[in-house]
């Protein structure tokens, strides 16, 4: 991959040491990376870290997911369970401005990797620690995946129909929710320390919390007035109208929930009389009447190509748009038009497509400098960084605690 003509990074020189696995810990660390923070992964030597065998694979064996949470990266294989791998890591984390890991509380403590441990090597370090339960609180030590977060923060009591078992919304939500707000408490302590004299913090981020975090009016309303809000299906409860709606050949979100799109809607559905009531003028009154209004608006859809219909609300300055399925973004315009389908070279050789940089910083846009590494690629060179020569890292590699 040609990385000559990329402008630089907004974190270029940021030097981020990551030790997690699977996702909450690795998108914070791609995230970073994306933005021009190196980043080091420690994995364990044999398998690495398990991601690199999830879901569909490619010719080589290796996990297409893979290829995009562990982009920007380079991977050393460390054997954290010996003491000399955890002096080793200990090294990386002394010039290391970020530190990142996902493991159940407790673990690097019992490695004597305490932050206050670490802090005494490299007092700017900061720790992103990121777990089920956070590293505090009577549910500290058990188990915890993002799966459980979403239940647990509310998100999962809400999804799918009414009254039918709870479903997941179909990726691993509660996982990237939480290295999302890993990442800005990483940008956030950057910041603090850059003017309160350079000193370090950790960062606890609970997979329920970083849930919680963005479940909107739940709590309010229960506090103020009882109420549980339950599952709606396709539908937003409290703002009409906004629902999915059947056409001809499958559905279409529609959201005409402000008062004079709701008109321009009505108009358009050939429903003039509700655009012009006086009781549907305001949200309150639309929800009171949310059944009618869905009818009538399926009863124009439904006979109507999706294509049709976009192209009618469209026109009429109504929000709406076709459900995507993978092919439907491959195949969008306006997803190349905006740089966010990019191809990337693997180690291997093979070209595949993957999602761009999100968010779009115009002055220093993210990029996508490398592939993802194999195993252990970068072992050697991280080391000799260190300041260990061919015979140290030999004898490292006879003991298998690099590999």
């Amino acid at each position: 991959m040609d990385t000559s003509q990329l402008t630089p990074g907004a974190l270029q020189g940021l030097r981020v040491i990551e030790m997690g696995q699977l996702i909450a810990g690795p998108f914070a660390g791609k995230t970073l990376g994306d933005f021009g923070a190196e980043v080091i992964k420690i994995e364990p030597p044999g398998v690495g870290d398990p991601l690199r065998s999830w879901r569909l694979l490619d010719e080589g064996g290796t996990s297409v997911w893979w290829q995009v949470q562990s982009r920007n990266k380079r991977s050393i294989a460390l054997d954290l369970r010996q003491a000399e791998g955890q002096d080793i890591a200990r090294r990386l984390i002394a010039g290391a401005d970020v530190l990142i890991e996902n493991f159940r509380p407790g673990t690097l403590e019992g490695w004597g990797m305490s932050y206050e441990e670490l802090a005494q090597l490299n007092p700017g370090l900061i720790m992103l620690r990121i777990s089920g339960y956070g590293q505090t609180g009577p549910y500290r030590d058990l188990p915890g995946f993002g799966a459980i977060g979403e239940a647990m923060g509310g998100l999962r009591h809400l999804t799918g129909e009414p009254g039918r078992v709870p479903v997941r919304c179909g990726i691993s939500i509660g996982d990237t929710l939480a290295a999302l707000h890993g990442t800005i408490g990483v940008l956030t302590a950057l910041y603090h320390r850059k003017v309160n004299g350079g000193r370090g913090q950790v960062i606890d981020v609970a997979l329920h919390e970083a849930v919680f975090n963005v479940m909107e009016s739940l709590l309010p309303e229960y506090s103020a007035f009882g109420a549980v809000r339950e599952a709606a299906g396709s539908a937003l409860p409290g703002i009409a109208p906004s629902n999915a709606y059947r056409c001809a050949d499958g559905y279409v979100l529609i959201a005409g929930n402000g008062d004079s799109i709701f008109k321009r809607l009505m108009s358009t559905i050939g429903r003039e009389d509700l655009g012009k009531d006086p009781a549907l003028a305001g949200n309150a009154g639309r929800v009171a009447r949310v059944a009618e209004i869905d009818a009538a608006i399926e009863a124009w859809s439904q006979a109507l190509p999706i294509a049709t219909v976009l192209e009618l609300l469209g026109a009429a300055k109504v929000p709406a748009g076709k459900v995507y399925t993978a092919r439907d973004i491959a195949e969008d315009p306006h997803y190349r038009a905006r740089e966010m389908i990019q191809t990337q070279t693997t180690r291997d050789g093979a070209s595949i497509e993957v999602p761009g940089v999100v968010p779009k910083l115009l002055g220093t846009p993210g990029s996508l400098r490398t592939p993802a590494p194999r195993l252990g690629e970068d072992t050697d060179a991280v080391l000799a960084e260190l300041g260990l020569d061919a015979a140290q890292i030999g004898a490292l590699h006879e003991k298998q605690v690099v590999a």
